[in-house]
C-alpha cells in the first residue's frame, strides 16, 4: 500500500458544489427519516431540488452516491491530536480511528466505500485512503519538525491502519486498545530501526534527520 497510489478527487466548486451539498443533505435527511433501505434516486432528487438525471449524470447510481456521502463523512478538517511525542500522537490517533471506524456509522461507511465501483476522478476506496493518509501525513510532518524518530506514512498505513480495517471487514473481532498500542509500538520500532541504518544503507523507511 503506497500513498502515491491514492488518486485525489478535487472538491467541486460553484454550482457543482451546491448540487453536491444539496444532494448529500437530502441523503442524510431521508436516511434519518425513513432509513437507507427505502432510498431512491427520484426521492433524493425531489428532496434536493434537482432532477434525477442530474444525480445519474454525476454519480451513476445510488450505490455510488451513498459512497460519495460516506467519503465526505470521513473528511476531518481537525488536525490529529498533539501529545508532544510521536508515540503519543500515534496512539491517540489510532484509538480515535478505531473508535470511529468500529462504530455503526463507521462500519456503514466501510461497506459503502467497498461496494462502490468508483466515481469521479478515482475509486471510493482510493478516496478513503487519501483522507486517512492525509491525517497521518500531518501527524508525521509535525513529529519530524520536532526532530523525533518518525515512521513513514506508508509504515503507519501498513502497520496500524491495515490491521484495524482488516479485522473490522473480515469479522476477526473489533481490535482492542492493547492491540492498537502493540501496532503503534511496531511502527515506532521500524522508525528507530530506520534511524539506525548507516547513511550508505538502504533503509526500508525514511529516517529523521537530526
Amino acid at each position: 500500500m503506497t500513498t502515491s497510489e491514492a488518486t485525489t478527487r478535487l472538491r467541486p466548486g460553484g454550482r457543482s458544489a451546491r448540487v453536491q451539498a444539496a444532494v448529500h443533505q437530502a441523503v442524510r435527511d431521508l436516511t434519518a427519516l425513513h432509513g437507507r433501505e427505502v432510498l431512491t434516486i427520484p426521492q433524493i432528487a425531489a428532496r434536493a431540488g434537482v432532477t434525477p438525471s442530474t444525480i445519474y449524470r454525476r454519480w451513476g447510481d445510488l450505490v455510488e452516491l451513498l459512497a460519495d456521502v460516506s467519503i465526505e463523512r470521513l473528511r476531518d478538517e481537525a488536525e490529529p491530536p498533539d501529545t508532544g511525542s510521536v508515540r503519543g500522537d500515534l496512539l491517540a490517533w489510532g484509538e480515535q480511528f478505531l473508535e470511529e471506524m468500529s462504530s455503526e456509522l463507521g462500519r456503514q461507511v466501510l461497506k459503502d466505500v467497498l461496494t462502490a465501483s468508483g466515481y469521479g476522478d478515482g475509486s471510493a476506496p482510493c478516496q478513503c485512503l487519501q483522507i486517512t493518509a492525509g491525517q497521518i501525513t500531518l501527524l508525521v510532518g509535525r513529529a519530524r519538525s520536532r526532530g523525533q524518530a518518525t515512521p513513514s506514512v506508508d509504515c503507519v498505513l501498513d502497520t496500524l491502519v491495515a490491521p484495524i480495517i482488516y479485522r473490522l471487514l473480515m469479522g476477526a473481532g473489533t481490535p482492542t486498545a492493547p492491540q492498537v498500542e502493540q501496532w503503534v509500538d511496531a511502527c515506532m520500532a521500524q522508525a528507530h530501526a530506520a534511524e539506525a541504518v548507516p547513511s550508505h544503507g538502504a533503509p526500508a523507511f525514511e529516517a529523521v534527520a537530526h
